[in-house]
């Protein structure tokens, strides 16, 4: 009876310590946690801060578009869960120790896995009329990765904030004579960079610091609670044990991990011996000593072993297949995932109509005719043929293109693109072209017969001459 009553007043005592935690860590601040402007103790400094972020610029985003509705909405709801999953990754921090490298990355991947959403989110509603805002959040959202960067995130926010103003600026282009609420849209999202790179400044100037006391950070102590998206509590105490005592197995992991590296070391120290657990393998059964074998093809692997495949094996995840595309949709020409066409050609094209080509590789594409513009996306090795364009032509995210000019284009954009070479004609000789973040850019000029080669400055100085700062082309010297 003794022994009995003893274990029950141990039970007690764990319930009530499991009710206590359970209790704080409902009162743990966060948008999914109930809690308000960060009132609340129990949490560090600068968590605090990010929940006012949460709060502030991010709260504001969503009621923006909640507004727009469609597409801005859902992709709206990625990005908050994205936040949520940062501010859960935030207080691990304040929390525990810095965890091995090899933890890292999995610590990492909820985060990782809310920016792949969003950004695939947006790859499949290309045909959305929200598309540029799609574009604006998908291009700019790994800017959540500043936690991995050293020794500045704060201008790596930054670039990922000006690579959402090339659509932002499309937006505010569109509606800011139609509807202001597309305006607003716009300033609240970039509001968000804007005060993520003061609460940088001010909290993380150098990088992400781990704090210095608490346990070391693993997956087995965090990993549920980071993918769940909700609050940490404090670090929490290991599980019951199944049996009597009902007491806390605080060294359970522990002792796993000690066990499996006192394991590892025994079999290291074993010296020669520790070959010969090794088999045999005749000369019949080594490919550079039995041709047959070679015939046969690569090796197959033993079957008294275990193989997984990694994560970019074929046989894990095959790569997705699409559709060649090549069709009017409304006013928009779609040209998609064409491989190895180069007899590609537009003629029914109309002055109001805009081509949207798309992931093409190793194929040309002629469109005769006058259109108002025509974008190009992420395509390699792509030769485009236009007669006249009323607006602009654009290449972004792309490499290795061919452009020839055959009529008339008042302006041609070159974005995160390596290789273009732009064959212009003699009536688009004062078409004007502007580049950025691009490289390997070339403009031929029709001379005599024959076209002549001018490289696009790719290096830049810049001056103080008193009152503004001056930038010209470098001029390098071989």
């Amino acid at each position: 009876m003794a022994e009995t009553q003893v274990l029950m007043e141990r039970l007690e005592k764990a319930v009530i310590r499991l009710e206590s935690l359970f209790s704080d860590s409902h009162r743990s601040i966060g948008m999914e946690c109930g809690a308000v402007n960060g009132v609340n103790g129990g949490v560090a400094p600068y968590v605090e801060a990010f929940d006012r972020l949460l709060n502030g610029s991010v709260a504001e985003f969503l009621r923006n578009s909640k507004i727009l509705e469609g597409d801005v909405k859902i992709h709206a709801e990625m990005v908050r869960a994205a936040f949520q999953a940062q501010r859960a990754f935030l207080l691990l921090v304040s929390q525990y120790q810095e965890p091995q490298e090899s933890e890292m990355a999995v610590l990492l991947k909820p985060i990782s896995d809310k920016i792949q959403e969003i950004q695939t989110f947006r790859e499949r509603n290309r045909g959305s009329k929200m598309f540029n805002h799609l574009s604006a959040v998908s291009e700019s959202i790994p800017a959540l990765g500043w936690i991995t960067v050293s020794p500045k995130p704060g201008p790596y926010v930054k670039e990922m904030n000006d690579a959402a103003t090339f659509y932002t600026n499309r937006v505010l282009k569109d509606y800011k004579n139609s509807d202001l609420r597309h305006v607003d849209w716009v300033k609240s999202y970039l509001n968000i960079w804007t005060e993520l790179q003061v609460y940088i400044k001010e909290h993380y100037t150098t990088g992400l610091t781990w704090s210095k006391t608490g346990p070391t950070a693993s997956t087995a102590s965090v990993l549920s609670t980071l993918t769940s998206g909700q609050c940490l509590p404090p670090p929490p105490p290991p599980p019951l044990p199944p049996g009597p005592p009902p007491v806390f197995d605080t060294e359970s992991g522990k002792d796993e991990a000690t066990t499996s590296r006192s394991a590892l070391f025994a079999q290291l120290n074993q010296g020669e011996a520790i070959t010969k657990g090794l088999r045999h393998v005749s000369d019949d059964q080594k490919t550079h000593k039995n041709p047959n074998l070679r015939a046969q093809g690569p090796p197959v692997r033993s079957p008294t072993k275990s193989h997984t495949p990694s994560p970019t094996s074929p046989q894990n995840s095959p790569q997705q297949s699409h559709s060649p595309l090549l069709e009017l949709e409304g006013k928009k020409w779609r040209v998609e995932y064409q491989e190895d066409k180069n007899n590609l050609v537009i003629t029914d094209t109309e002055l109001k109509q805009v081509a949207y080509i798309f992931k093409c590789n190793k194929s040309t594409l002629h469109m005769k005719g006058k259109i108002n513009s025509i974008t190009i996306d992420n395509c390699r090795k792509f030769g485009l043929v236009f007669d006249n364009v009323v607006g602009i032509v654009e290449v972004i995210n792309s490499r290795d293109i061919q452009i020839q000019v055959m009529g008339k284009v008042p302006t041609i954009s070159i974005n995160k693109t390596e290789g273009c070479h732009i064959y212009l004609s003699e009536d688009s000789l004062d078409c004007e072209i502007v580049s950025a973040k691009s490289s390997e850019m070339n403009i031929l000029i029709p001379l005599n017969g024959d076209y002549k080669e001018f490289p696009v400055p790719e290096q830049f100085k810049t001056a103080w001459d008193g009152s503004k700062l001056v930038t010209e082309p470098a001029e390098i010297v071989g």
